[in-house]
């Protein structure tokens, strides 16, 4: 991100009116690769591919915020791969990791992995540094630490079926589970900030909260999360969960998210609402059927709908309710802007 968008998304947050409302996307491996006209296997494979499909897109759209900038990321298997999960890839599909835990007993022996030395990590920090210069040439610094959260990790080493039933069969084996990803993550995300002085703000991403309930959230997401986005003293915050928000939303404050992404299901006047207006919302128009697959007449109505929903536009950064889905096309990227300008 550029000085000036970090200094506006901290206006943001911090509550101040912004006119007009900013923009920002969730930008990473399902729509870079497609949009840039390249492969998702060159995308993760060749470093100068990856840096010009990001250099591409902030100079196409400079007016748009792109988080977390830069993204250096082997799509869900970066983090399960420093356990030993087995990555899978093809040329343009996602990479998958397949599980490593067949019996929930098995965790009591989970060792907590290096993130120096272990799996895909030591290759996201190198892009990093081999491309930080031309970042910042490009006038943009790196300003998150990033990781997948805890209960995504631990649905990928178990599987997400087997991982949400031991949540009640086998608490004390998901509690010992959950600490040691918990404390991977926390050590992940301190040498991505000791690596990179630039770093403010932290970015966790973790659908799987959204299958919980309350009293299950509050047992086996909250006391982690919070451990996680407290780890380091930086300015933002920022959760990801486009699964359903409701469950986590009011806890968000206390967890210490001031940043949400969420699912397009959920209004911006709902979220204001279940957060009680102390965090600061990114998004929501539907990803895929209006962003990818509408028209830009689509689009534009949908940013009308939602606005319309809300009487105070404080606290608010226009985006879709998720990530940017494959197959977002530059004429409805271009809309999106114009509907807001």
């Amino acid at each position: 991100m550029t000085t000036e968008q970090w200094n506006k998304l901290l206006a943001v947050i911090n509550g101040e009116s912004i006119v007009p409302l900013p923009v920002g996307f969730i930008i990473d491996s399902p729509w870079l690769p497609g949009w840039a006209g390249m492969s998702v296997i060159d995308y993760f494979s060749n470093e100068q591919m990856w840096f010009e499909a990001n250099l591409k897109a902030i100079e196409q759209f400079p007016d748009i915020m792109f988080l977390p900038g830069f993204w250096a990321e082997f799509g869900m298997c970066t983090e399960p791969s420093a356990f030993g999960a087995k990555c899978s890839w093809q040329e343009n599909e996602l990479p998958y990791a397949d599980k490593i835990i067949t019996d929930i007993q098995q965790v009591n022996s989970l060792n907590k992995p290096n993130p120096k030395t272990d799996g895909l990590l030591p290759f996201v920090l190198n892009r990093l540094k081999h491309y930080q210069s031309r970042i910042e040439q490009a006038g943009h610094n790196i300003k998150f630490a990033v990781a997948r959260g805890p209960l995504n990790v631990a649905s990928f080493l178990a599987g997400s079926t087997e991982f949400l039933m031991a949540i009640r069969t086998n608490p004390d084996e998901t509690r010992k589970f959950l600490e040691v990803i918990t404390d991977f993550i926390i050590d992940w995300l301190d040498l991505q900030a000791r690596t990179f002085p630039s770093i403010d703000g932290i970015f966790i991403l973790d659908d799987i909260v959204g299958f919980l309930g309350k009293e299950d959230f509050k047992e086996a997401a909250m006391p982690y999360l919070k451990r996680i986005f407290q780890s380091l003293d930086v300015n933002v915050k920022f959760f990801h969960n486009d699964a359903a928000g409701l469950v986590c939303a009011p806890y968000l404050p206390e967890i210490g998210v001031n940043l949400f992404n969420f699912s397009f299901q959920h209004t911006l006047a709902k979220m204001k609402e279940l957060t009680n207006n102390a965090v600061t919302l990114l998004g929501n128009i539907p990803t895929r059927d209006v962003l990818a697959a509408g028209t830009p007449e689509d689009v534009c109505s949908s940013i009308k709908t939602e606005l319309e929903s809300v009487s105070d536009k404080g606290r608010i950064i226009l985006s879709c309710g998720g990530g940017m889905p494959p197959d977002v096309p530059t004429e409805n990227i271009e809309a999106f802007l114009s509907a807001t300008g």
